[in-house]
């Protein structure tokens, strides 16, 4: 049985949806820890609330990224996982850390990347006149938001969506396809060809479509 280990920085909801999905449809998988990098992260009731361990690392108890790093993954590591899920996880890494869970760490972003790495992504789709925007599931590497894409759910920009409305339909996206991306690698069912992209061994379709 694969260990998970979700980080979080406040509600959580991927975090239960990928919790809920691994009860549901009985994953050979548990989520073995929440850690959060705030006390007052929303997830970390519900997750206690579920009997799922918790741990909070503040980062504004240490000096720069590298420390902070350093004792988040001395705390992870005491849990022994076999994968790392970034589920809301609102601190940009350092190299060192992302080397040391290579290949093993996942990501939600809410963009169809490589579009809008960063913040503030669906103002940004809506300024730039997209027609689609979405989320992407992607491995975790250095540069930031970027890395390898495992899936991508796609929601059409209605005429008079704001950024709130946008967001809240690409979450519901969000929902779906990060619990299946992460069944997919408990399952072993990713593959990496030789240019680099992620596929899915059975064909599994990897992007999703609102209302589809």
């Amino acid at each position: 049985m694969k260990n998970l280990v979700i980080l979080i920085s406040g509600r959580g909801s991927n975090m239960m949806a990928i919790a809920e999905a691994c009860a549901a449809e009985g994953w050979d998988a548990r989520i073995a820890a929440v850690i959060s990098n705030r006390d007052d992260a929303g997830g970390l009731a519900y997750a206690r609330d579920h009997g799922i361990a918790t741990a909070v690392v503040d980062h504004r108890n240490f000096d720069g990224r590298e420390a902070f790093d350093a004792a988040l993954a001395q705390v992870i590591d005491g849990f022994a996982p076999d994968m790392i899920v970034l589920a809301g996880f609102m601190r940009i890494l350092t190299p060192g850390f992302v080397q040391r869970y290579a290949g093993h760490m996942l990501n939600i972003h809410p963009s169809l990347l490589p579009a809008f790495p960063g913040l503030h992504t669906h103002r940004r789709a809506i300024e730039a006149g997209c027609k689609v925007a979405g989320t992407t599931v992607h491995v975790v590497t250095p540069e930031l938001d970027h890395g390898p894409i495992v899936a991508q759910a796609v929601v059409p920009v209605r005429p008079d969506d704001t950024e709130d409305t946008l967001a809240a339909r690409v979450l519901v996206m969000e929902h779906w396809l990060y619990p299946r991306a992460v069944r997919w690698w408990v399952e072993g069912s990713l593959a990496h060809t030789d240019d680099g992209r992620i596929v899915h061994r059975g064909g599994e379709p990897q992007s999703l479509f609102e209302g589809s």
